[in-house]
C-alpha cells in the first residue's frame, strides 16, 4: 500500500515575479473576483461564481484537499504587490504511476503578461523535481487556443479529444487531453 502523500503546510516557490503558496481564507474576496469574471470562466465546466459564500466553501475545500495530500492548489502572488492573480493546481494524483492533471486559471486583467507561464514554469520544476512526478496532463477546451498554447509552450502535447465532454449551461464542449512526459519512459 502506497503512504498517504503529503504537502508542506508552509509550502512557498517563488518565481521572479510570483509567489506560488496555498490560499487562506482571507483571500475569499480576491478568489471571488477571479471565479466570478464570465471572461475567466468561459471555458471551465462550470458557472461563474456570484457571491462570496462560495469562494469561502471552495477555500476551505481546497484547505481540506491540501492537508489529506488529494490536491496541491496554489495562489499565484504578484511579489511586487501581494495581489492574487490567479492559481495552479495539482490534482487526480495516482503515486503508483506518477502522473497528475493540471489545472490553472488567470484573472483577465493580467493575461498576456507571461505570469502564467511564469508560474507554470516555476510550479512544474516543483512537481518534477520534488514531488518527483512522471507525467502531467492537462484537459482544457480546445476553443480555448490561449490555454492550448500555454500548455504547448510547457512541452505539453496533445494527446486526444473526447468528444462532447462537458455541459455548462446547456452548452456542450469537447475535451482535448495534453500530456507532458517529465522523464522518459521505461520499456
Amino acid at each position: 500500500m502506497t503512504p498517504p502523500r503529503s504537502f508542506p503546510s508552509d509550502l512557498c516557490l517563488d518565481s521572479p515575479r510570483l509567489q506560488l503558496r496555498p490560499m487562506r481564507h482571507a483571500d475569499a474576496a480576491q478568489w471571488l473576483a477571479i471565479m466570478a469574471d464570465p471572461e475567466v470562466m468561459r471555458y471551465w465546466h462550470h458557472a461563474p461564481w456570484h457571491d462570496l459564500a462560495e469562494a469561502e466553501s471552495a477555500l476551505a475545500a481546497d484547505r481540506e484537499a491540501y492537508a489529506s495530500g488529494d490536491q496541491l492548489k496554489l495562489g499565484m502572488y504578484r511579489r511586487d504587490n501581494g495581489e492574487l492573480i490567479g492559481m495552479v493546481q495539482l490534482f487526480n494524483i495516482d503515486d503508483i504511476s506518477r502522473r497528475g492533471e493540471i489545472g490553472y486559471c488567470l484573472a483577465s486583467a493580467v493575461q498576456g503578461r507571461g505570469y502564467m507561464d511564469e508560474a507554470l514554469t516555476c510550479f512544474i520544476d516543483y512537481l518534477a523535481h520534488t514531488l518527483h512526478m512522471r507525467r502531467l496532463e492537462g484537459e482544457i477546451d480546445p476553443r480555448n487556443q490561449g490555454s492550448a498554447r500555454t500548455l504547448e509552450r510547457q512541452g505539453f502535447v496533445l494527446e486526444g479529444t473526447l468528444r462532447a465532454r462537458w455541459c455548462v449551461a446547456g452548452e456542450l464542449s469537447d475535451s482535448g487531453i495534453y500530456g507532458l512526459l517529465l522523464e522518459p519512459p521505461v520499456a
